[in-house]
């Protein structure tokens, strides 16, 4: 099936699913953009630090953004957030910092979470994945802010979305998982020959066929999935193809000309694309 089939299935979906589609209709709205552009982008700072780890405070925090302007007399949707970077040390918080921003501006909140990467000590597999659950399961303990722990979605980007897939599948709390450029197929993943399928190899620690029970449980597609899983994909990604957006169970919307980090960067149309799908998910 070409690319333009899959977006019409994915968006007859993602519609039964409930979710609003905007119109961006905004010349501005910039596609393909690139890494170096998120980076470069302006945010608010956080409003809260806090630690959900011993091992290493200093990766094991989340950061938490809060709405300025909440709807009256309600707490806010609460967005678990995972950023991406190859599971890769060199990637940090940093850049998902303009997302985070954003989607308070736009009235959620947001629990950014750091965690220890491939290149610090006890990172990789397992340990990347033990931090995200830890850091998920800590939001219990934000219930003396203004949010609303009963509507939570847990999303994230490319390698973090591949870690939110496998820890919603274990959190009761979580009512939707939205992959952003997924990699919902480790195994597949890893055959690669780009730098981030390259990377895969170090943060599992060896190659799939050395060690294949390792990969099937780190693997979505060896795992439940969670029954509101959406996944938000670029036809035009060469960083994660558009073929990991096949995950059964899960629900794909493939966008037209969108690349690898339009995802992360407020300014494009995918960025309009995810908010429409949290309306539907968190009206």
């Amino acid at each position: 099936m070409n690319a333009t089939g899959r977006l019409l299935i994915g968006l007859a979906l993602l519609l039964l699913s409930g979710a609003v589609f905007s119109e961006p209709g905004d010349a501005l709205m910039k596609s393909n953009v690139s890494y170096k552009s998120v980076t470069e982008l302006g945010f608010t700072k956080a409003n809260e630090k806090l630690v959900y780890g011993e091992e290493n405070p200093e990766l094991q925090y989340g950061l938490l953004w809060l709405p300025k302007k909440p709807a009256a007399d309600e707490n806010a949707p609460l967005i678990v957030l995972i950023h991406g970077g190859c599971w890769l040390n060199a990637f940090d918080i940093r850049h998902s910092f303009p997302l985070s921003s954003a989607l308070a501006q736009a009235g959620y909140a947001v629990w950014s979470l750091e965690y220890r990467r491939t290149g610090d000590e006890g990172g990789g597999w397992p340990g990347s994945y033990e931090d995200i659950k830890r850091g998920l399961a800590f939001t219990q303990m934000l219930s003396d802010y203004p949010l609303d722990l009963d509507r939570m979605v847990l999303m994230g980007h490319s390698a973090g979305g591949h870690l939110a897939l496998l820890a919603a599948a274990e959190n009761e709390h979580i009512d939707a998982v939205i992959g952003l450029a997924a990699i919902t197929d480790i195994i597949e993943y890893s055959r690669g020959s780009n730098s981030c399928q390259t990377a895969t190899i170090d943060f599992m620690g060896g190659v799939y066929e050395a060690i294949p029970s390792t990969y099937q449980a780190a693997n979505p597609t060896s795992r439940p999935v969670h029954e509101k899983t959406l996944l938000l994909q670029g036809d035009i990604d060469t960083i994660v193809p558009f073929e990991q957006s096949e995950l059964p169970g899960a629900r794909p919307f493939v966008l037209e000309d969108a690349g690898h980090f339009d995802w992360v960067h407020p300014g494009t149309e995918a960025y309009q694309l995810l908010l429409s799908t949290l309306e539907g998910l968190l009206p």
